[in-house]
């Protein structure tokens, strides 16, 4: 049987070129605790080059200060423009280097994924996911980017895949199963009842 370590640090990164949001978290036993979350701007910087650098060396920095056991990713989505799909990669990619380069190893989830974990609702906008992330980790400042939830949400999205009772994993049918399994960690929540 594999010993599970009692607490863990979890790292969430919202990849991009002009805008990366991470966010951190620590479980401890079933409890989840913010210890952080913030961006980290290129928007002054215009070689793409010098982006990616910056990217790699702030990971690296976030890596070095929180010690995170695993680094959860944002996968990039394909849109219409494939220059966007391209760009979003090459800063994924990066992100993902800096990680391997400290031996921590990496899980990637779809936006859609992660917003179905935290809100229930994969279409959520940035907005409800940010707020749902308030009330599960109980904090009250809104920060000035919401790339910055979008990479704690990837944390938690980890945490969430990871739920275990008993030593045993535990897997659930969808979110309404979550609540009422959970309701010490969404409390004040409710499920409306499909019709």
């Amino acid at each position: 049987m594999l010993n599970e370590k009692k607490e863990r640090v979890i790292m969430g990164i919202d990849p991009g070129t002009a805008v990366m949001g991470y966010g951190v978290i620590l479980e401890k036993g079933n409890k989840t605790e913010l210890i952080s979350l913030g961006v980290v701007k290129m928007t002054h910087l215009d070689d793409p080059f010098l982006k990616l650098q910056r990217i790699f060396e702030k990971t690296v920095v976030l890596i070095d200060q929180y010690k995170p056991d695993v680094l959860a990713i944002e996968a990039p989505f394909y849109g219409k423009n494939i220059q966007v799909l391209l760009k979003l990669g090459r800063a994924q990619g990066i992100a993902i280097a800096a990680a391997l380069s400290r031996n921590i190893s990496v899980t990637e989830y779809s936006p859609r994924k992660i917003k179905q974990s935290i809100t229930g609702n994969g279409n959520a906008t940035k907005e409800q996911v940010a707020s749902m992330l308030q009330r599960l980790l109980n904090f009250k400042e809104t920060p000035e980017f919401l790339d910055a939830t979008d990479g704690l949400a990837v944390a938690m999205c980890h945490s969430f895949q990871k739920i275990t009772s008993g030593g045993k994993s535990k897997t659930y049918s969808g979110w309404e199963s979550f609540v009422s399994d959970n309701k010490t960690k969404v409390k004040g929540l409710t499920v409306k009842a499909k019709k």
